[in-house]
This record gives structure tokens, C-alpha cells and sequence, in this order.
């Protein structure tokens, strides 16, 4: 897996295509981004005295459809390197390395 929690990414397809944000959880196929694919769900009241709300959560989407930037928010591909037993990350379009 080459993304991790709390990295900034760029949405690359969908409804918020252009959109950054930090990684909040990972599951395998899919992540969660801060502010990024908000859905609206409407709770009706479960007695009498209490009401019913309207609940914004972040859904989450394919780990396809966001691309990794460095600490400049510039989106690109990453490469890999091994240096002993640590991994590096490095950004393929500007180089610079990210943490």
C-alpha cells in the first residue's frame, strides 16, 4: 500500500474531480478524504421527544480515484525506494521526497 493516513491527496475522478484533502482511514479497495464526498442521510426521531436530524458524513471512494501530492499539493506518481530495510516515497514528477 503506498498511501497512508493522514497524507494529502488530489481527487482525479468524480463529483469532487480538482478537490484536496488528508486521508482519515484506509480499507483495502477504498479511503476516506476530509471534506471530500459528503453524503446526507435523514434520521427520522426514535421517541416522541427526541427530533429527527439530518446527519453529513463523508462516504468513502476507490483508492483509484485519488492521486498522492507532495508537500506543495502537487498530484503525481510515486516511486519507491528501498534503503535498507526502509521504504522511502519520492515524488516522480518534482522529485522531492514525501514524508
Amino acid at each position: 500500500m503506498r498511501l497512508k493516513i493522514g497524507d494529502n491527496v488530489k481527487v482525479i475522478s468524480g463529483s469532487d474531480k480538482g478537490k484536496f484533502g488528508k486521508i482519515t482511514s484506509i480499507e483495502k479497495p477504498v479511503v476516506t478524504v476530509e471534506g471530500i464526498n459528503i453524503k446526507t442521510k435523514h434520521v427520522k426521531p426514535a421517541t416522541k421527544e427526541k427530533s429527527g436530524e439530518i446527519i453529513q458524513t463523508e462516504a468513502p471512494i476507490n483508492i483509484s480515484n485519488v492521486m498522492l501530492c507532495d508537500s506543495e499539493n502537487i498530484a503525481s506518481r510515486i516511486r519507491v525506494v528501498k534503503t535498507g530495510k526502509d521504504q522511502e516515497r519520492f515524488s516522480k514528477k518534482t522529485g522531492k521526497k514525501i514524508d
